[in-house]
């Protein structure tokens, strides 16, 4: 992807993500190896995920809970038996899976996992490209002191965000908070534009004329079969 130009009329192609996967798909489960293949069947270039802290490493999985399992204390042992059925997988099988074939966008939801973050995409770097996104300045802070090159990408959800004083490529606010002045705000500013959830064509339309070069959707197939003559 290539920085987008506030001046253009006719803008690129966004990069089509899906939200934990396919989440749509009531068949499958969110942030798994199943969610991850069947939005890529769909068509989309990557996918987003979400990043929970436990006692020896770190795990696929939107909530600090897994079905009554409290993730920051859980060990290896605690997590093998969901880990068996296709839960909770690790970050590191991801990154080895499905760096070799998608964008993938790594959403950090706890603190003190940014070296080992760091440390697992020297060892399996994405060939189609990364942001590492979070809620979380903090997080974000310390992965740029770590590496100053890394792409980092900043979410929110309510009306303000430090999205100026913070050291991101990336600027991701919530659909309904992507207008004509925040765009050209950021694209004044530098920043690459991502939002999400966005499931609506013609939001999705609107939300890719601002600027969006990342638009995320929990409904996969129609994100991708609304860009497919673009």
């Amino acid at each position: 992807m290539s920085p987008s130009n506030p001046s253009a009329s006719v803008r690129p192609r966004p990069l089509l993500l899906g939200h934990r996967g396919a989440r749509a798909t009531a068949s499958v489960t969110e942030n798994t190896f199943a969610s991850f293949d069947l939005c890529l069947r769909h068509g989309c270039g990557g996918f987003e995920f979400d990043v929970r802290k436990t006692a020896d490493g770190c795990v696929v999985n939107h909530d600090g809970t897994f079905r009554g399992l409290a993730l920051a204390p859980a060990s290896a042992r605690d997590l093998a038996p969901w880990q068996a059925q296709g839960f909770l997988p690790s970050l590191a099988q991801v990154l080895q899976y499905y760096g070799p074939r998608c964008f993938l966008d790594v959403e950090i939801k706890d603190p003190g996992l940014e070296p080992e973050i760091l440390d697992l995409l020297v060892r399996h770097p994405p060939a189609h490209g990364f942001v590492l996104t979070s809620f979380l300045p903090g997080v974000l802070e310390r992965l740029h002191d770590f590496d100053p090159d890394i792409q980092l990408g900043l979410i929110w959800d309510q009306p303000s965000a430090p999205w100026q004083s913070l050291p991101v490529q990336w600027a991701l606010p919530e659909r309904r908070l992507l207008n004509g002045p925040l765009a050209k705000g950021l694209l004044s500013a530098g920043k690459r534009i991502g939002t999400w959830t966005t499931n609506d064509p013609a939001e999705m339309l609107l939300l890719a004329s601002l600027g969006a070069e990342i638009l995320i959707s929990d409904d996969t197939a129609r994100l991708v079969n609304t860009f497919s003559v673009i």
